[in-house]
């Protein structure tokens, strides 16, 4: 459970540094990983021995939830390796046994790392709303108004989660991405607020912000580089859920929404939090 325990947050640092082993990290490549990990301002090795040197910068942000995750994640992300998956999934078997007494756990989910609690079964994962949600917004939206309007949302979506509603909670999940790619998309490219956003059927035409379609604004995200491949499958398939909002797609197929579907759709909110905090910069 979050803050970690001192002693897991040490175990973590001697898993992430390697010390002798064959994936040693160096003091400054330990710096270059904290950075890939989206922290803000993250710090310089100051040549101080690496282990207690990395174990201190996790204890200083060991509230901030946000920071330890997406380092986790980062540690266990195939992008960071070389040899790609192979590495990446060596390190989470490592990662996740340290995280195992916390009940945590470190999975891959349509090809990205995501943090969840281990389920009472001490196997199967589950995914929850992401931690620290409004401060998060605050580093990635600047107008107040968004932000508090999708804190609205979230409170409704918990409502309906909680009392059953759970078509109307995965249905809530999608108009938050939705809500803040179109916030973010809007604040950070000003071509895009002054202009419109391209029309796909007629590339000489631009449509206004209100005829955008979530799948429009996840593959604009994606091609300005703020969400990997897989984040952006991910993130599509909480766009389709969304699409249940619509009785006539309820009626053509008919799904069974329950907990574990909400559960399901958190997790892509998680991924894409982390990619949006790795390759956007924060709002100081």
């Amino acid at each position: 459970m979050f803050p970690l325990d001192s002693k897991t947050v040490e175990r973590l640092a001697e898993v992430v540094v390697d010390m002798g082993g064959p994936y040693e990290r160096k003091g400054y490549q330990l710096t270059e990983l904290l950075a890939a990990a989206g922290w803000a301002d993250p710090p310089e090795y100051d040549g101080s021995p690496r282990i207690p040197w990395l174990t201190e910068q996790l204890e200083e942000r060991r509230e901030n939830r946000a920071d330890v995750e997406r380092f986790l994640c980062r540690v266990c992300d195939p992008i960071e390796y070389d040899e790609g998956a192979v590495i990446a999934d060596e390190f989470r078997a490592m990662v996740n046994e340290k995280l195992a007494p916390e009940g945590l756990v470190v999975t891959v989910v349509s090809g990205r790392p995501v943090v969840g609690r281990l389920g009472s079964d001490g196997k199967q994962p589950t995914f929850s709303e992401p931690a620290d949600f409004r401060r998060r917004l605050e580093k990635l939206l600047a107008d107040p108004v968004t932000i508090d309007m999708l804190m609205g949302r979230l409170e409704e979506t918990r409502i309906c989660e909680s009392g059953g509603a759970y078509t109307m909670a995965v249905i809530g999940i999608g108009s938050i991405v939705e809500g803040l790619l179109l916030q973010l998309l809007l604040e950070r490219d000003e071509e895009l607020r002054e202009k419109g956003f391209p029309n796909p059927r007629d590339p000489g035409r631009r449509n206004k912000p209100d005829r955008v379609t979530l799948q429009q604004m996840i593959d604009i995200a994606h091609g300005k580089d703020w969400i990997q491949l897989d984040a952006t499958k991910f993130v599509h398939t909480v766009r389709d859920f969304r699409n249940f909002v619509h009785p006539r797609k309820e009626l053509a197929e008919q799904p069974r929404f329950d907990q574990d579907s909400v559960m399901l759709c958190w997790a892509p909110v998680h991924a894409l939090l982390n990619d949006l905090e790795e390759n956007v910069p924060a709002i100081s």
